[in-house]
């Protein structure tokens, strides 16, 4: 861990709860290092102490140390060029993530019980630190939530649906108040529909694209701005003191410097909108579920950087909060593959508290999810391209064989012969019979029904769904290749229940034969 000495404490509210500062954060008498030596040698000790920081010696809490963030803020994955890469308790063999890293490490590490910028052990520190520093009037409203799953970032992952949204949902339904079932979105799709600014930031995509465009195109956004602030506020800096970066650091610093302002007025218009955009679908009381990361994080000291599409993903999710300025909170799901995994949960600007109290009382139930989660034996990701019939095909002909396997994102669990059981297909359909008693439009409803349908090998029934899900999304991509797939495995079936008719008649006339065989033989010798 990256540790500065020093502490200063009051008796009060937080019970003189331990926590570490970031280097950003102003203390009177300290430099704010803000991750780089150049910057702590170019500056002096700050005259006063951030508000942050004081509200919470106010109320009893122990400052016992500063930890460095990433140089400048720029940067993503805990590494900095001058003080090294602090050791990730939850997975020492990866970087811990930026730009907070060295105070990350410190709360998992239970070094401290809360970091600034807002890391926590439990929601239950959190919420204190939440009330410390919020006013009172942030405290939202107590009306029943609704969690938003935006589908097509989780789909982006490489991660089965059950150690992520499966988690939060099953948690929710264990509730026995305070919140609404679970509404599923595509949010790519939201956003190129309700921020018509954002049109001349995308690139050129086809209908099935333009959501994916769309996000892209939302991070873009993001990114310039950043430049445009930071040059704003620090290219006199930068120019002057020339100060020793780390590479990656100091491309991104570069790109600032030199960001051209030809377009920032709509820039901010774009965020606007969003900002408009993203109430309006949370109104209240919504709460968006999103992935936190794109994937898994680098190797410690590897040599190896960043993907570019790792990047486009990681700044799509990073992008949905920041640029709307939504309030954010990030919650551990455990491990998938020796990785630790999370979800993130955004609510309208403004909705800080009543965030952390919702995360409050669904906590408990989110943990005995990821528990029981844990011991699913759960296989790779399938692609969603891949054809399904022939991976159940496949399946239904390995004997002793009690592996589960993915159709979509439901889990089978077969058994010792090889052909299915009854796991939770018929609640499944139960579940989607009931939605679509409240919404006959509902396309997601008849895809997942289609898909328990197809899994029980109800594939004439499976089809209808699929074809209603067509009828209301014509170019479903889901719903186009479950048709083709289901058509074929039904032709087939037919070609094999002729010539399986054809072999009966056969047999039905060569028994024919054989007893009229018989009947002559006994003739011939009187027996008749």
């Amino acid at each position: 861990m990256r540790y500065r000495s020093g502490s200063v404490h009051l008796p009060g509210y937080i019970n003189s709860g331990t926590g570490v500062c970031l280097d950003c954060f102003e203390i009177e008498g300290y430099v704010a290092g803000f991750g780089n030596p150049d910057w702590k040698r170019t500056h002096k000790a700050a005259s006063h102490t951030a508000a942050a920081v004081k509200a919470l010696l106010k109320q009893g809490a122990t400052c016992v140390g500063r930890t460095v963030m990433d140089e400048l803020g720029f940067g993503v994955t805990g590494e900095n060029l001058h003080c090294g890469t602090p050791i990730n308790p939850a997975s020492p063999s990866v970087v811990p993530g930026g730009s907070c890293s060295g105070s990350a490490v410190a709360v998992s590490a239970q070094l401290v019980e809360f970091a600034l910028g807002w890391l926590a052990r439990d929601p239950h520190i959190l919420s204190r630190v939440g009330d410390a520093l919020l006013p009172a009037a942030a405290c939202g409203l107590r009306g029943k939530r609704q969690l938003v799953f935006a589908d097509d970032c989780f789909e982006l992952l490489k991660i089965p649906n059950q150690k992520t949204v499966d988690v939060i949902e099953n948690a929710v339904r264990t509730l026995p108040y305070g919140f609404q079932p679970p509404k599923h979105i595509n949010i790519g799709q939201y956003i190129c529909s309700n921020v018509p600014s954002l049109k001349e930031f995308c690139e050129p995509s086809t209908k099935l694209q333009e959501g994916k465009s769309a996000l892209k195109a939302l991070c873009t956004v993001m990114l310039l701005l950043q430049r445009y602030e930071f040059k704003a506020n620090h290219e006199d800096w930068v120019n002057t003191v020339k100060p020793k970066l780390g590479l990656e650091v100091s491309t991104r610093v570069l790109q600032a410097v030199n960001f051209t302002d030809d377009n920032i007025k709509s820039l901010y218009i774009v965020r606007t909108e969003w900002r408009a955009a993203l109430k309006n679908l949370l109104k209240d009381t919504g709460i968006l579920v999103l992935p936190t990361m794109a994937g898994h994080p680098l190797k410690r000291n590897s040599k190896q950087r960043l993907s570019s599409e790792f990047e486009d993903k990681m700044y799509a999710f990073v992008s949905i909060a920041a640029l709307s300025g939504c309030c954010q909170a990030t919650v551990p799901l455990g491990n998938h593959n020796d990785h630790p995994i999370s979800i993130s949960f955004v609510a309208a600007h403004g909705s800080d508290k009543f965030l952390l109290r919702a995360i409050l009382d669904m906590y408990s139930a989110v943990q005995e999810q990821i528990v029981l989660a844990s011991k699913l034996a759960l296989p790779p990701v399938i692609d969603r391209d891949v054809d399904t019939s022939e991976l159940l095909k496949e399946k239904f002909f390995v004997d002793n064989d009690t592996s589960p396997f993915l159709v979509g994102n439901n889990q089978v669990l077969c058994g010792s012969s090889g052909k299915l059981g009854q796991p939770v297909f018929k609640q499944a359909e139960a579940d989607c019979d009931q939605a679509l008693l409240l919404d006959k439009k509902n396309v997601k409803a008849y895809l997942r029904r289609g898909t328990a349908k197809e899994s029980v090998l109800n594939y004439q029934e499976a089809l209808q769904d699929f074809r209603h899900a067509l009828a209301l999304e014509p170019q479903n991509k889901t719903a186009l290749a479950a048709e083709k797939r289901l058509q074929k495995h039904l032709s087939r079936n037919n070609w094999r229940a002729e010539i399986l008719l054809g072999q009966l008649l056969w047999q039905e006339t060569l028994q024919v034969f054989e007893a009229v065989k018989l009947l002559l033989g006994a003739i011939q010798y009187g027996n008749v």
